[in-house]
């Protein structure tokens, strides 16, 4: 099995309709091509997103100074974030 159909094999569940990846020939040679489209045109929201989540739950590190020990507040920060990303729910309200 390539490492492609093992990265492929991962999306399955997903049931991922539609590919916007870089030009690395295993793309081109294993997905079709109405499925597929190379460049970065609508990657940046996906990108923008993964960044902002790095950024909201910045403290489940320890190396920042948001860090909290307690396993309750992770709670609540994780779930506030959920809310937030998922279903625009104004955590600020």
């Amino acid at each position: 099995m390539t490492c492609y159909q093992e990265l492929k094999a991962l999306l399955d569940p997903f049931k991922i309709s539609r590919y916007y990846t870089d030009d690395w020939g295993a793309y081109a040679r294993h997905i079709d091509v109405e499925k597929h489209e190379v460049g970065k045109c609508h990657t940046q929201k996906i990108e923008r997103k993964n960044l902002n989540l790095r950024t909201w739950i910045k403290r489940l590190e320890r190396k920042t100074i948001c860090f909290s020990k307690s396993g309750k507040m992770h709670d609540i920060v994780i779930g506030l974030l959920i809310n937030k990303v998922e279903f625009g729910v104004d955590i600020h309200a």
